[in-house]
C-alpha cells in the first residue's frame, strides 16, 4: 500500500494519480489499483467557520478509510493527523502512540 501524501491546492500531481469525487468513486479506484488524489474540502456542503474546518478533517479520515492515499487540502497539518489516525485504526500502519490503561 503506497504511503500517503499530502499536498497544497496548487501543487502538481503525479501523472500516475486519479482523481475521485465520492466515497464509492474512491473505494472502487483502489481496488482497481489505481494511486487515489482527493481534495476533501470540494466533498465537504456548505458549512462556513469552525464547522467547515471539522467537515474537512472528518472528510478526510473517511477518504483515506475508503483508500484515498493522496489528499489535496490548504490545512495540511489537521488534515494529515486525521488520515493517519483513519490508516491506523483501519489496521494499514501503526499508530503514532499506545497506551496501556489499568483499570
Amino acid at each position: 500500500m503506497a504511503a500517503l501524501v499530502v499536498i497544497g491546492p496548487g501543487d502538481p500531481g503525479d501523472p500516475g494519480w486519479v482523481e475521485a469525487r465520492s466515497v464509492a468513486g474512491i473505494a472502487e479506484l483502489a481496488r482497481a489499483g489505481h494511486t487515489v488524489v482527493v481534495t476533501p474540502a470540494a466533498l465537504v456542503g456548505s458549512a462556513a467557520g469552525h464547522a467547515e474546518e471539522a467537515a474537512e478533517l472528518a472528510v478526510a479520515a473517511v477518504c483515506v478509510w475508503a483508500g484515498a492515499r493522496v489528499l489535496r487540502t490548504t490545512r495540511p497539518g489537521p488534515v494529515r493527523q486525521a488520515a493517519e489516525m483513519a490508516d491506523a485504526l483501519a489496521g494499514r500502519r501503526p499508530p503514532a502512540l499506545t497506551r496501556r490503561g489499568l483499570a
